[in-house]
């Protein structure tokens, strides 16, 4: 019996349980070993300056390593939003995080799971979630920390996730007294410190320190195997081990930088079931694969029909397009909100070549975020910059970025050196632009618009919404594309957009102007007229954004003004936002808030507080 006849009858019990008695062969157990904030330039496995990983390396030799494997997202809940949809996360409204709302799933389709568990699979998730979905009760069978694979029905094929948290960022907020009493197993001479970094004690140590958690996790990793094998099941069980987005090192988790979205993937492949994959055992795949890839991969191993709707396609299974896998090697990725720190970054890389658009460019990379500057090692990077100590690849961090950015990342893998403004390189600048940009329009990206305007309009159904207006979005992109060119060219363009009916027109081209600093200058007179007559108070307050970039105006009256006229925490962040950007690059404007008079929902929102704190502690000086 031929095995596309058996997924014909794998596909009869899309509605109801296997049938183990109608098929030669079973359709396979699939099983994710998933390990927090892990870019695969930490292991050896993947990279000569990583550490030894054996029991992530013994799955290799029996299946495939993938050394393009790519998040769509540096973060948790967009990640994993992108993975259980099948779907990109800008498209969908789920490209926050932290959500100001939870959305609904797109063009009726389920997370995935969903699909298995109809068709018969036992479903579990051992335990972490953290979508911006809102999850139906058809996905899991159990999501739990007891979930396990052993409570399903006597031969039940199974789909089970076992997330590891040893390696998470929280691993590596330690104190100067925690390190005096751990010292590392890692000795921190064994590797080479990345040249952005500063070469200090400090990094050294966080170095060392989060290489002997990814020793931990590949201990349980082979655990989790070792309980697979106990049971019997290793020969009817794909098993995936992959990082959930980049490491944790600064300027890794959070940026879409290579360290936040190049992962470690590894597949190992069951013996009956190797006529699924096109790859000897213990070969290497050079191909892209992306985060979106893995729901209909899935789908496809197990001999289910794909949702057409899905963004993603699989990379194993009986429905491959090899051609396609073979001559389209790009990947995607996003950067917006997280937690309280706004940008608004995409990303391509095709081949060697990754392409940065920085739709914000004066919101430097190093602007406050939390959570991340738990960490010491970041502590310390910013009060290096401020006592002068750093070199210029160091400082980068720091200080406003270019609109574009191109970097040959198999020669410069950390990113060091633009190539975007290099005469011989503008044939490939302009094709990278291009294969972004009809990538943006084509979703289209609901980023477009300010995501308080989302909340308030879209998330009922945000597919739904970008639809119908896509024109729209695909316009506000030509008008950010502006601040690529040349002032002189376009002046005339912007002046026309900031005079527009549309609000959104008006709320880019201002943005555009920030991006053009003290070269728009001429364009302060009508800026000064949106920040004191606009009906859209966000406008105003990014008019006086650029007035106070250029230093000819104070923006804090026009921002305090909003702030305490909004009942919209998404609002009101992005507000404050932009006052704590402002200070990161260096103006000298004081923000004197006076917090009784912010709303009270709005000072209820955990973000709000946590960018209230570091503004009322001027950090941001």
């Amino acid at each position: 019996m031929g095995f596309r006849f058996l997924l014909g009858i794998c596909a009869l019990f899309s509605s109801t349980s296997f049938n183990t008695q109608s098929a030669e062969r079973k359709p396979p157990n699939i099983v994710w070993i998933v390990s927090e904030d892990n870019s695969k330039h930490y292991m050896k496995l993947f990279d000569d300056n990583g550490t030894e990983t054996p029991n992530i390396a013994a799955l290799a030799e029996h299946g495939i390593l993938f050394d393009h494997a790519f998040s769509n997202a540096p973060v948790c809940s967009v990640a994993r939003s992108t993975i259980i949809s099948g779907y990109y996360a800008p498209r969908t409204g789920t490209q926050y995080h932290r959500r100001a709302e939870y959305v609904p799933m797109p063009d009726s389709l389920r997370m995935f799971p969903a699909y298995l568990r109809n068709a018969g699979y036992y479903t579990v998730n051992n335990s972490k979630e953290d979508y911006n979905f809102t999850k139906g009760d058809d996905v899991w069978d159990v999501s739990s920390k007891k979930g396990s694979w052993k409570d399903r029905k006597k031969g039940q094929p199974f789909f089970y996730i076992h997330n590891i948290g040893t390696t998470h960022e929280s691993s590596v907020q330690f104190s100067e007294t925690d390190m005096e009493a751990h010292p590392t197993r890692t000795k921190e001479n064994s590797f080479k410190v990345q040249p952005n970094h500063p070469d200090t004690e400090l990094f050294r140590y966080t170095n060392a320190y989060y290489r002997d958690r990814i020793i931990d996790m590949d201990k349980q990793v082979g655990e989790v195997v070792e309980a697979l094998k106990a049971d019997g099941l290793l020969e009817n069980t794909f098993i995936f081990y992959y990082g959930d987005h980049g490491g944790v090192l600064p300027g890794s988790k959070g940026y879409v930088y290579e360290t936040g979205l190049h992962v470690p993937m590894v597949v190992r492949v069951p013996e009956k079931y190797k006529d699924l994959v096109d790859k000897k055992m213990g070969s290497r795949a050079k191909r892209f694969v992306s985060f979106v890839d893995l729901a209909p991969t899935v789908l496809d191993l197990a001999g289910i029909k794909i949702p057409e709707q899905m963004d993603g396609r699989p990379f194993l299974g009986n429905n491959i397009d090899l051609r396609a896998l073979r001559n389209d090697n790009v990947t995607y990725g996003y950067a917006d909100r997280f937690d309280e720190k706004y940008d608004f970054v995409r990303s391509v890389r095709k081949g060697k070549y990754k392409y940065i658009r920085s739709f914000q460019p004066f919101n430097v990379d190093a602007l406050m975020n939390n959570y991340r500057y738990r960490q010491s090692a970041y502590r310390e990077w910013k009060t290096l910059y401020r006592e002068g100590k750093l070199n210029e690849t160091q400082s980068a961090f720091f200080k406003p970025r270019s609109s574009e950015m191109l970097f040959d990342v198999e020669n410069d893998p950390y990113e060091t050196k633009n190539l975007a403004r290099d005469p011989e390189m503008r044939t490939t600048v302009k094709k990278m632009h291009d294969l972004l940009h009809t990538w943006i329009k084509g979703m289209p990206d609901l980023s477009l618009y300010p995501e308080f305007y989302l909340v308030e309009k879209a998330l009922d159904d945000p597919v739904k919404f970008g639809k119908e207006h896509k024109k729209e979005i695909n316009g506000y992109i030509d008008t950010a594309d502006l601040m690529l060119m040349d002032f002189g060219t376009v002046k005339n363009q912007i002046r026309s957009r900031l005079k527009s009916n549309d609000p959104w027109q008006r709320y880019w081209a201002l943005i555009v102007c920030s991006s053009f600093d003290q070269i728009a200058k001429s364009l302060v007179p009508m800026a000064r007229e949106i920040a004191k007559k606009d009906p859209e108070t966000i406008n105003r307050v990014r008019a006086a954004e650029f007035l106070g970039l250029i230093m000819v105006a104070d923006p804090a009256p026009v921002m305090l003004s909003a702030l305490y006229g909004t009942d919209s925490p998404t609002k009101a962040l992005l507000i404050l936002n932009c006052m704590a950007s402002l200070g990161s690059v260096g103006t000298p404007y004081i923000f004197d808030i006076a917090t009784e008079k912010i709303n009270q929902k709005v000072r209820d929102d955990e973000m709000v507080r946590w960018r209230l704190e570091y503004l009322f502690k001027g950090n941001h000086k």
